[in-house]
């Protein structure tokens, strides 16, 4: 499932490329097509992410929700436009470039009041310039559910996905299993810092990197990591491999239907 760096590339692109002018909005597969009538030809006003849900806003009264879970995607194409392929849910042309969007798990027409409601039951998501880290501490530091299930948990905060979760705890050298109550509230502040700093740079670089420059494979004189999610990590889906700072195979568990990785050392 894509994390909350991508929507908010996303939403950036969407916002540059088309926001300010009128659209093309269909659906080339049918299932979004009322919806797509309402808001064909109209102007798009502004894209913008929160955690993992894009928002196309036409209007107080029209604002395009997407939710792309596991499966959705979005392919960018420069004009003219070609006959789709596959099953397409919306396409949007602007007038220069247009967009596809297939498998989503929601794409949904809203209205500003439906919108509030999603974002009411979401965390404050460290990409945004409006996000309260201290209400995220609060939720953290009186529960008793471990700290790696917590920063998975978009009620707590919004757009940590698999790979954040288990990069920012190996970091900061935090065993996954820690309540959330036991964390000391000067680490939770570093954490959510780094947070914030890993996810910008995944917004500007489209990969997760997470690896310090002395542990980058040219320095280190590996060969650079091989794995279709792209981006140099430390533990996540690295199971069975030696942790690049102290040579402890890296575990894997499941935890709340999630693979969790970390190093049994350098997160004792």
């Amino acid at each position: 499932m894509p994390e909350g760096h991508t929507l908010h590339r996303l939403a950036r692109l969407h916002h540059r490329r088309y926001a300010g002018h009128p659209v093309a909005v269909t659906s080339p597969q049918g299932r979004f097509a009322a919806e797509a009538s309402r808001v064909d030809g109209r102007k798009l006003v502004r894209a913008e992410a929160y955690g993992k849900h894009l928002f196309h806003v036409y209007g107080p009264d029209a604002i395009v929700h997407v939710h792309l879970g596991l499966a959705g995607g979005f392919n960018e194409f420069k004009l003219p436009v070609l006959p789709p392929v596959g099953q397409v849910r919306m396409r949007i042309a602007g007038r220069t470039h247009w967009t596809d969007l297939r498998g989503p798990a929601a794409c949904d027409l809203l209205t500003e009041a439906e919108v509030d409601r999603i974002l009411a039951r979401l965390g404050p998501d460290p990409l945004r310039r409006d996000a309260d880290p201290d209400k995220v501490w609060t939720r953290i530091s009186r529960s008793r559910v471990s700290v790696a299930a917590l920063l998975m948990d978009q009620a707590v905060l919004a757009g940590v996905g698999n790979v954040y979760r288990a990069e920012v705890l190996f970091r900061h050298g935090i065993p996954p299993m820690t309540p959330g109550r036991s964390l000391d509230a000067a680490l939770f502040k570093d954490v959510w810092g780094d947070l914030v700093d890993l996810m910008k740079d995944g917004v500007k670089v489209g990969a997760i990197n997470t690896v310090r420059p002395e542990h980058m494979p040219e320095a280190m004189g590996r060969e650079p990591r091989s794995d279709r999610h792209g981006g140099e990590v430390y533990v996540y889906r690295r199971a069975g491999m030696p942790c690049y700072i102290c040579g402890t195979e890296i575990q894997k568990a499941e935890l709340a239907g999630r693979n969790l990785y970390w190093c049994p050392t350098c997160q004792a």
